[in-house]
């Protein structure tokens, strides 16, 4: 059901899992009915109810069949307008029994680390606990004798997929299932900060003992040849698209006990992690520049350069004026070893790992590859290993994540 009420810009959308879950209970009405509703008002995972429109509904013995068109909202969202389909099939006398099955366009699991069987369908946990309630709650005396076989297909899902970021934590085949509350907010980031903690998560089950942090495509490729030229077994696995998210990756990277961390990054995100920002998106913070300055200062620059850098709009500027000088190799190292500073003082995480922070420029040459002291010995954390994401708030109020290199 659309907002129409709402604003444009602030329209709130409804997940994957949601559509499919009112789709699932229409079709089971019109099982038991043999009429499928035309609209359908169906649970979500936070509680709330919210009427849908159905459309294809139609039913015979012992199966149904309905769709739900997705609506995003105003979020940006590559699932909007999705036909989200449902088949339903009776499973006689499996009693209470729901199974899933990953139809056209839904994704199928390859790699552990999600919390997903893998060989089965990328149906989340939360989806799935939602279309059960509403199965359960729309017939009941049906799941008392019987179970339903739910079968969810997305026409074009596999197109859609590739605007995520699935097959990194090998789902392949099309879209997963999503959504913790069933809500879509315009501009959140909540999709997007899910698939940084699944990634590191992933990462963790590859047995390497390291994940590679970086801010997107073209830091990627540097890290990818960086560290495969030393350790060319490392899995696609190991590299994270964390974007802005440092903060969550390296919460997950210290609950899942990794044992080194690689930060892949370039000059302006890394001014904002030495300044101390974990979440480095351009609208929540500005690059410090005055500190960009004393960096430039210790290495001995001189002062009119230091007050010029202090003076411009990025960080970017002073770090080329001091490749102009000849100071850029020294310049480099010293911001790469301020961020480690940062990120490894008592009040951050210490040394919870061992930290590699690796520096390119604008051409993806590296200019700087500067180590922490290793981590320190210390017992597995008791949640390594966890998969999903249902320790995450349910929403934040950070910015949409740029489209950064």
């Amino acid at each position: 059901m659309k907002d129409k009420s709402a604003e444009r810009g602030t329209r709130t959308g409804f997940t994957t899992g949601a559509c499919a879950a009112a789709a699932a209970r229409a079709a089971v009405i019109g099982m038991v009915t043999g009429c499928v509703p035309g609209e359908i008002d169906s649970l979500l995972p936070n509680g709330s109810r919210v009427r849908f429109a159905v459309q294809d509904g139609r039913a015979e013995e012992g199966s149904a069949h309905a769709m739900v068109i997705k609506f995003a909202g105003d979020d940006p969202d590559c699932t909007d307008g999705a036909h989200m389909t449902v088949d339903l099939r009776l499973l006689p006398g499996q009693a209470g029994a729901v199974t899933y099955v990953a139809g056209d366009g839904v994704g199928t699991v390859t790699m552990r680390g999600l919390g997903l069987e893998v060989g089965g369908p990328a149906i989340n946990p939360v989806p799935r606990r939602n279309i059960a309630d509403n199965l359960r709650e729309a017939a009941p005396a049906l799941l008392q004798q019987h179970g339903i076989e739910v079968t969810i297909s997305v026409p074009d899902g596999q197109v859609m997929a590739k605007k995520t970021t699935n097959a990194r934590l090998g789902i392949l085949g099309g879209i997963s299932i999503l959504g913790t509350t069933g809500i879509v907010k315009p501009y959140s980031t909540a999709a997007w900060r899910a698939s940084v903690v699944q990634g590191v998560q992933v990462a963790a089950t590859a047995g390497h003992g390291v994940v590679a942090l970086t801010t997107g495509g073209r830091t990627e490729s540097f890290a990818i040849a960086a560290l495969r030229e030393e350790r060319p077994e490392l899995p696609s696995a190991c590299f994270v698209q964390m974007g802005d998210f440092l903060r969550y990756a390296l919460d997950e990277a210290v609950a899942q006990g990794i044992e080194l961390v690689v930060l892949a990054v370039m000059v302006g995100k890394l001014t904002k992690i030495a300044q101390g920002e974990t979440i480095t998106h351009a609208n929540r913070s500005e690059v410090d520049t005055d500190l960009v300055a004393a960096i430039a200062r210790r290495i001995g620059a001189a002062t009119e350069d230091c007050e010029a850098i202090a003076s411009a709009e990025t960080a970017r500027f002073g770090a080329e004026l001091m490749v102009e000088r000849g100071l850029g190799d020294a310049f480099h190292h010293a911001l790469a070893q301020a961020a480690i500073d940062t990120l490894t003082a008592p009040d951050r995480y210490g040394r919870a790992f061992q930290l590699r922070v690796l520096v390119c420029d604008f051409s993806g040459v590296k200019v700087a590859d500067v180590w922490s002291p290793a981590a320190l010995a210390q017992a597995r954390p008791a949640s390594a290993g966890r998969t999903g994401i249902e320790h995450l708030p349910d929403d934040d109020q950070e910015p949409q994540p740029e489209s950064i290199p």
